[in-house]
């Protein structure tokens, strides 16, 4: 794929200068061609090679932070799909633990690592390409008007390639972890699954899962990108220029926890859906849903808000520290462009 050469919210393509006196584009004080690598920046911005790395970001940041937690989601799926057996998390945690020892507390996660690690690659490094794929085709205007519909489109987009990544690795660390006897590894899953139920069985719960994820995505995208706009206009003392970068990844972290509180409450209820569907054999989402119930699929919410505020900002924080790590182009919260403020009497 031949990526895009400019930033999102700004497109400068002449050649600038580097002291200040030229055109200026969306990062103060670097008022240079779009396409060209900073001094001290390690790739271009919207080049394959940046996109490649924002991938392998997404599988560090991923894969990490869901195996880190994989006793807490081992035991808030249980909850899901047996609430007469676990009563609560600190319950659950208990008879897990009687029944199965310090080991049974992290069953499936190695498809937990692998899953997420591929999901991750896809939904932090295809977001990036459609947001400035999707800007470009909007124009400066648009994209900084409407830029909260851009995040959302760009996310959504992502992750309905992500999920068919991590749909397989979902089937088999469910039925792990909430089907006993079942299978103790991924290896054993893996072809149990294959002879019993074909290549249906890993993608049933693909449309479940696209219901989970995609809204889950959609507000973790557009819910960090707007509140570290907020953090950095009301909150910081300091403009982000003048942050260190510790204090910059202190944003971040900020920004991703209230971003993984909402994420939460919008995906819990397909969260549930999926947890007893790739359980039960043969049954359909639907079934599942009509045998929950309204209050059923808000089982478990507490250690998912938890979970998942935990996750949200781990991911952000990982990923915005590869990027420093890295060396990559990190553009600061978009400004309105020069050709808005003078239309709004604002210049």
């Amino acid at each position: 794929m031949e990526a895009s050469k400019s930033r999102p919210f700004g497109e400068q393509p002449e050649k600038q200068q580097l002291d200040g006196h030229g055109p200026t584009g969306l990062v103060r004080g670097r008022t240079i061609k779009a396409a060209d690598a900073l001094p001290g920046d390690s790739c271009e911005f919207g080049s394959n090679h940046y996109f490649m790395l924002c991938g392998l970001g997404g599988i560090l940041s991923c894969g990490i932070t869901h195996t880190m937690v994989t006793p807490l989601d081992l035991v808030k799926c249980r909850l899901q799909v047996d609430r007469a057996k676990y009563k609560s998390v600190v319950n659950g945690f208990k008879v897990t633990h009687a029944e199965d020892g310090t080991r049974g507390l992290v069953r499936g996660w190695a498809p937990t690592f692998f899953g997420y690690s591929i999901q991750g690659m896809f939904k932090f490094g295809l977001y990036e390409v459609f947001k400035v794929q999707y800007s470009q085709l909007a124009g400066e205007e648009l994209s900084f008007e409407y830029r909260t519909s851009l995040y959302l489109i760009s996310s959504a987009s992502a992750e309905f390639f992500a999920d068919i990544g991590l749909a397989p690795f979902e089937a088999a660390k469910v039925k792990i972890q909430t089907t006993p006897g079942f299978a103790n590894t991924l290896r054993e899953a893996l072809p149990k699954i294959m002879r019993e139920e074909g290549m249906g069985g890993f993608y049933k719960g693909l449309v479940p899962l696209w219901l989970r994820q995609i809204p889950y995505t959609m507000m973790k995208f557009a819910c960090f990108e707007r509140t570290v706009e907020l953090l950095y206009s009301h909150v910081v003392p300091k403009p982000r220029a003048e942050c260190t970068k510790g204090e910059q990844l202190m944003v971040t972290f900020a920004a991703g926890y209230i971003a993984g509180v909402f994420c939460a409450v919008v995906s819990h209820p397909a969260d549930s859906v999926v947890s007893k569907l790739n359980q039960e054999k043969g049954a359909s989402a639907l079934d599942v849903l009509k045998k929950m119930g309204f209050g059923g699929v808000w089982a478990g919410l507490g250690p998912r808000i938890i979970m998942i505020g935990t996750l949200t900002a781990a991911q952000w924080f990982i990923y915005d520290a590869v990027k420093v790590w890295l060396r990559m182009p990190r553009p600061p919260p978009p400004e309105m462009p020069e050709s808005l403020k003078k239309k709004y009497g604002l210049a």
